[in-house]
């Protein structure tokens, strides 16, 4: 089914939607001002009844129909994939609205305004100038009103831009997190070209192909459109104006009419109800706008008084030929006219409007009439759910089925203005209000000060706002005092990163990286300089302090912040680290409180002894602290200062990695029990680590036989054959630690053959069942609060299991940063390529990214953590390293860690030689870590077309 859309003025219905290239502000563009705090945009000072709740439910329900994955966009009609610019502001608008009326939750918001964003920014322009009349909602082509491709397209208009213009005011203003994106995107727009003598311009393709602006808009939607070009700083002083118009007298009501015709310009001068409604719950009725507002609604009672016909008219789709009409309530000489954009009479076709009635009951809720005329299509939703039909047909007395974005958008507009206190959604002091006189200047307006980019996040009255921490009972419930630390004295000649790039951040790599390191920005206890390892949870452990100073490390050498920046941070951190409590004196506790730095259990809860610790998070730590002093050698001496306090005697045995836990007995007494780390690839990782100081974990480190299942016709993992230790703490195999690993260490031959079957196995399974899978640990929000999306755990496949090993229904999460990581490691696989186009819109600009969504709903998983960003920002490093490992060698052996090695007999359990146990090589495909002392020449550089050929043939069994 084809709609007819209405051509350069309001050519809008049919369609989808455009773009403009990413948010890099390359040209000129008048900075505006906010038009409202963000905080009231969330002040719901009139709620919705429980019926209005059912209003606004059956309106977003069209968008989650009709919504393009692919895209971001959503169908301007039901079922039918195509947008204009005009259809994509009623979108941006019912977002914000279903996010404050909480119909979605904030992940979800964000997960459809990134991907809208993503692709609004990569579309096409036509001419290099403006975006397109109208685009494939499914593909983001340049199409015709037939939805027929283009490679040139059909032009402009520019009362959509200035609906759009609008829209991205009120994104901007109720989620400020997304100003300099949007700021960007218009800015690439040549939006001065729409302008021309102080009015509005489209631009149309002639018969001979070429380009004609032709002048847009009349009284009504001409002021809309002007209004939104004056929130960006462009002034259409003319097109603001109300002349030309005169005064036409319709049952009894003199109603203004814009003299510019049909006869005299081949553009209707139609009034309808829709251009005032608009203006009045986005800007407000002022002055003559509000009279004229009220006489357009007036008439259309007198005509019920009248005929006894309920009247509420203004354009829509209908579901026959000619698929678009204007009702009107006068267009070119003809009284309660209703015609095509061709102005072809179709009167049998005349229709109430749903969104009319409704925008006239909500502007004025006092009116009777707008009360009676609105109770005859409240109740107007299609029986499928699919939203709002678009009116009845006076004639017939039967719905007009079409259902589109447009009056289900429309709706929940007017409902969160009713929400709201009837308070107009756009307040700017810098929007002209329309005289009869037009003003002389059509310059654009003078630039103002850049906004602060210091913004928080708005939240809804909604669970998803704030996530529950799972806490045993609290010895103490007040809240802890923050305690302030030092940052270690400025080092000397601090120096930049001595790693060297291959490349640049692109511009998309670099948002990416942004957004990750927002994550860290969020979580920083400035007093202390600790990060918290979730953003739900003051707490924090040394695998996640570990990660933050990887990401720390990543930031800085993508030039994501600066040196000075770098250097506070990791002072402050380098400090915190030495006031932290050791367990039993010896190494940190398993957990801390980020506030007052003591010793916590996992639920929070204050353990002043401690509660052992991981030599899995010491690995982690251990690994980042020696790149640190690698990468940035002035920080040696600190750096060594806090390793050389701990004691390894028990962490480090017979070549073991080690664990401490603590048991309460019954009769009060806490036991220590130190077991040997079984955990499959966290193991691995952390013992390399630990070679890189010197230790001898051998037993650790990988290599060895390994038990395996098959899975997807692939022998994945298991767990490492040993008669070491009956201990049963591996439950499952994950991606997680093998993807860190591979980052940082490469792949070495036996970590690429336990590397490569976890990758295989979730390839096949894509390919067997079409279900994207990055099996992972990831953290939620709710209970078991840890998932395990394992690829084979208990015996069973594809289970999600909790910690305490009981399953998680429908719990699989995708992981985001398993994604990332993928893509980094095989960027030419076809997989880790889906992986990446399926994630990686699932951010919050202020806050990072999340932690992935859900298999089986898709909805994505609330949560914010330091592991998933820090993977995420060690993925984009390793792009632009030429795909070498993270870890670079050390080549001072004389530092206070190695000379404490040499003098022996510490009581520390220091290594028994001053020898790194491990060592970077490089053979005709990669570089990677391997155990061993001998000295071998550092890697300087390997081919990376070997490299990528060697990971393609052994990863990517269809290559």
């Amino acid at each position: 089914m084809i709609y007819k859309l209405r051509q350069p003025k309001l050519l809008r219905w049919i369609a989808l939607f455009l773009v403009g290239t990413f948010l890099q502000l390359l040209f000129y563009i008048p900075t505006p001002v906010l038009s409202q705090n963000s905080n009231s945009c969330s002040n719901i000072t009139a709620p919705l009844t429980p019926e209005e709740q059912t209003y606004a439910r059956s309106a977003w329900q069209y968008f989650v129909k009709n919504y393009q994955p692919a895209t971001g966009f959503t169908n301007s009609t039901g079922g039918y994939p195509s947008g204009t610019l005009w259809d994509m502001g009623n979108y941006l608008m019912a977002l914000n609205a279903a996010r404050w009326l909480n119909l979605t939750d904030q992940a979800d918001f964000d997960a459809r305004l990134n991907k809208f964003l993503t692709t609004l920014s990569s579309l096409k322009l036509f001419e290099d100038t403006l975006p397109n009349k109208v685009y494939n909602a499914a593909t983001g082509q340049m199409v015709d009103y037939g939805n027929n491709p283009l490679e040139r397209g059909i032009g402009w208009s520019a009362l959509d831009v200035g609906r759009i213009l609008a829209a991205f005011d009120v994104i901007r203003t109720c989620h400020p997190q997304y100003n300099d994106w949007l700021k960007g995107i218009v800015a690439k727009w040549q939006v001065a070209r729409s302008l021309k003598d102080g009015q509005l311009f489209g631009a149309t393709v002639l018969p001979d192909n070429k380009t004609l602006l032709v002048q847009e808009g009349r009284l009504g939607y001409e002021e809309y459109g002007a209004r939104g070009y004056e929130l960006w700083g462009f002034s259409a002083p003319k097109a603001i104006a109300f002349e030309p118009f005169k005064l036409v007298e319709i049952n009894g009501v003199q109603i203004p009419v814009d003299t510019r015709d049909f006869q005299n310009t081949n553009a209707n001068n139609y009034i309808v109800s829709e251009s005032y409604i608009l203006d009045g719950i986005e800007f407000g009725l002022q002055g003559e706008l509000a009279d004229f507002a009220a006489r357009v609604l007036e008439v259309q009672k007198r005509r019920y008084d009248t005929t006894g016909q309920l009247t509420a008219v203004t354009e829509d789709n209908i579901d026959q030929a000619p698929y678009f009409l204007y009702n009107t309530v006068y267009a070119n000489g003809v009284n309660w006219a209703t015609i095509t954009d061709a102005n072809q009479p179709y009167p049998q076709f005349r229709s109430i409007s749903t969104k009319a009635a409704f925008g006239w009951r909500y502007l004025f809720p006092e009116n009777a009439y707008a009360q009676k005329v609105f109770d005859a299509v409240k109740d107007l939703r299609s029986p499928d759910d699919s939203g709002y039909y678009a009116g009845i047909y006076e004639e017939s007395k039967q719905p007009n089925k079409a259902l589109t974005g447009n009056t289900n958008g429309l709706i929940l507009e007017i409902l969160y203005y009713k929400a709201k206190g009837n308070l107009p959604l756009i307040t700017s002091g810098s929007v002209s209000v329309s005289t009869g006189k037009p003003s002389k200047d059509a310059s654009p307006a003078t630039p103002s000060n850049q906004l602060s980019s210091s913004v928080t996040t708005p939240t809804a009255n909604q669970p998803d706002s704030t996530v529950t921490t799972p806490t045993a009972t609290p010895a103490d419930t007040s809240k802890p005092t923050e305690v302030a630390v030092a940052p270690i004295p400025p080092v000397d000649s601090p120096k930049s990163s001595n790693l060297k790039l291959n490349r640049s951040l692109s511009v998309i790599e670099r948002r990416y990286a942004e957004a990750a390191w927002r994550y860290f920005q969020a979580n920083y206890h400035s007093k202390n300089g600790l990060i918290n390892d979730r953003s739900d949870f003051k707490g924090a452990t040394f695998w996640g302090l570990g990660d933050y100073l990887a990401a720390l490390h990543a930031a800085r050498s993508l030039d994501i912040i600066t040196a000075k920046e770098f250097d506070k941070r990791t002072r402050h951190l380098l400090a915190a680290l030495t006031k932290l409590p050791l367990f039993a004196g010896e190494l940190p506790s398993r957990g801390y409180d980020t506030r007052s730095l003591q010793s916590v259990d996992y639920g929070g809860n204050p353990i002043p002894e401690g509660n052992g610790w991981s030599a899995l998070d010491l690995g982690r730590m251990l690994a980042a602290l020696y790149n640190l002093k690698t990468c940035h050698p002035e920080y040696t001496a600190a750096v060594d200062k806090i390793v050389l306090d701990w004691s390894y005697l028990r962490v480090v045995r017979e070549g073991i990695l080690s664990s401490a836990t603590v048991t309460k007995q019954e009769d009060g007494r806490s036991l220590t029990r130190v077991n040997p780390e079984t955990r499959l690839g966290y193991e691995e990782y952390a013992s390399r680590a630990f070679q890189l100081w010197g230790f001898n974990v051998e037993r650790s480190a990988v290599g060895g036989e390994y038990q395996t299942a098959s899975v997807e016709g692939v022998k994945v993992p298991i767990q490492r054959r040993r008669t070491d230790t009956n201990s049963k703490v591996n439950q499952y195999t994950v991606s997680n630690p093998f993807l860190l690993y591979a980052l940082e260490f490469g792949l070495d031959p036996k970590m690429r053959s336990l590397f490569e079957p976890i990758f295989q196995a979730q390839a096949e399974r894509y390919r067997r069942t079409g279900t994207l899978t990055a099996s992972a640990t990831t953290l939620i929000d709710r209970k078991p609060y840890t998932v395990h999306s394992a690829i084979t755990g208990q015996g069973e496949s594809w289970v999600a299991l909790g910690d305490d090993g009981q399953p998680v229904p429908k719990g699989r999460l995708v992981s985001t940063a398993v994604a990332f990581a993928y893509h980094a490691l095989l960027p030419e696989n076809k997989y880790s390529q889906q992986l990446l186009q399926g994630t990686t819109d699932l951010y919050n600009p202020l806050t990072g990214f999340y932690e992935g969504f859900y298999e089986a709903t898709g909805k994505t998983a609330i949560g914010f953590t330091s592991s998933t960003n820090s993977m995420i920002l060690q993925s984009l490093l390793y792009k632009v390293m030429n795909q070498q490992p993270l870890i670079r060698p050390a080549t001072n052996m004389k530092s206070p860690w190695w000379q404490a090695v040499t003098k022996g007999d510490s009581g520390r359990g220091l290594p028994s030689t001053a020898i790194q146990q491990t060592k970077l090589i490089s053979d005709n495909s990669a570089s990677y870590w391997v155990s061993g002392s001998k000295n071998t020449p550092l890697v300087t550089g390997t081919k990376a077309e070997a490299r990528e050929q060697g990971a393609r043939s052994r990863a990517d069994g269809n290559e």
